[in-house]
């Protein structure tokens, strides 16, 4: 049994820290996660006659703190997975552990089963699971963890002040990966639009789709790799088998206007300026306000500045006028794809022929960028 033990034990504790830290490492990502489960929730809380009720304002209530949540859950993973690994309080841990994937295993039931959030974010961006997927890990650590708390008694638990001062140096780490990958990017970026990505061949299938295709022929069901000549089948479904061929990135394109300027942005050197929102416009206008030289060195260099972002046009230019920005092109991107792009508000990026060759938080943006342009 003690073998038993110890492996629940690695494992658990082993997935709860590494699941803690990806989100951690991505904080912002949780965050946009959470946030579409509280509107998922309040909408679907909302009665039929779609009139509010506290349950749906409760949820929406939520949403303005869904940073909050993603660094408070992702640390208390890592925390519970490093007191369950050195034994501190081990058996609260288990408790605490339990409460946590049972509330996890509702949430990918939910997504899984009414098919509502398509993906959970369980290991952010670094590995993609779906609902399916998601439903059945939680299960299978909801039965280890079920088994721990069972034998809880005979684990054993330590108070010894070396273990409290493991696990309040496990959750100041935490806090502080959180805090830096929110000021100055995630330290590990596993999003299409990372440094070094060519984003138009990202945005292209990387080989030919390759499908399976179920027809029925008198009652009984076949499964064919070529779509079949004899007209006397009559088609069921397709099923792609090599998804891994589909473009990483679907639904990035840039409009100024009713103009597409998506691919010019892929030519010779443009430097990108990503805004979320504008809503705390007197936080924004300072900070783009600091970028103000670089924003002049690049265009008196003739690189092209382009400010995408889902706000207004008109509030966006507005704003750069008051930050003293002048001839960059204002383009309208949708809203999830531009926190995709960079997790900062602004954040920046810059293109050499569809290459991206730097990406920056408005904290970390360098003052000039005259040594990466002469490369």
């Amino acid at each position: 049994m003690k073998n038993i033990d110890r492996l629940a034990i690695i494992l658990v504790g082993g997935l709860f820290i590494f699941s803690g830290l990806i989100k951690l490492n991505d904080p912002v990502g949780t965050q946009i996660k959470l946030e579409e489960y509280f509107e998922v929730f309040a909408q679907d809380v909302r009665p039929h006659t779609g009139n509010e009720n506290r349950a749906s304002h409760f949820f929406e209530a939520l949403i303005p703190y869904a940073l909050f949540f993603s660094v408070l859950l992702s640390s208390l993973e890592v925390v519970l997975g490093v007191m369950l690994l050195s034994g501190y309080r081990r058996r609260q841990a288990i408790g605490a552990l339990l409460a946590m994937i049972v509330f996890f295993t509702f949430l990918t039931f939910y997504s899984w089963y009414f098919n509502k959030v398509t993906d959970c974010g369980c290991f952010g961006d670094a590995i993609k699971l779906t609902p399916k997927e998601s439903f059945i890990k939680d299960v299978v650590l909801l039965l280890l963890i079920a088994y721990l708390f069972l034998r809880r008694k005979q684990l054993g638990s330590s108070t010894a002040k070396r273990g409290l001062v493991i696990t309040l140096t496990a959750a100041a780490l935490s806090v502080g990966l959180a805090w830096y990958a929110i000021a100055y990017l995630p330290p590990l970026d596993f999003r299409p639009y990372r440094v070094g990505n060519h984003i138009p061949s990202l945005m292209k299938p990387s080989a030919a789709f390759q499908y399976e295709y179920i027809m029925e022929k008198e009652g009984k069901q076949y499964v064919f790799q070529e779509y079949p000549t004899d007209t006397t089948y009559t088609f069921v479904d397709m099923k792609l088998l090599n998804p891994e061929a589909l473009p990483k990135i679907t639904d990035f394109r840039a409009y100024q206007g009713d103009t597409d300027i998506t691919d010019s942005l892929f030519q010779g050197t443009c430097f990108l300026v990503v805004i979320h929102d504008v809503n705390d416009d007197e936080r924004l206008l300072q900070r783009l306000s600091k970028a103000k030289p670089v924003i002049e060195e690049l265009i008196n260099s003739g690189v092209k500045v382009s400010v995408l972002s889902a706000a207004s046009p008109d509030a966006l230019e507005v704003l750069l006028a008051q930050a003293g920005w002048h001839h960059v092109v204002v383009a309208s991107i949708d809203h999830t794809v531009a926190k995709t792009m960079v997790r900062s508000n602004p954040g920046y990026l810059l293109l050499q022929d569809g290459y991206v060759r730097g990406k920056w938080s408005y904290r970390a943006l360098p003052a000039s960028l005259r040594y990466i342009l002469n490369q």
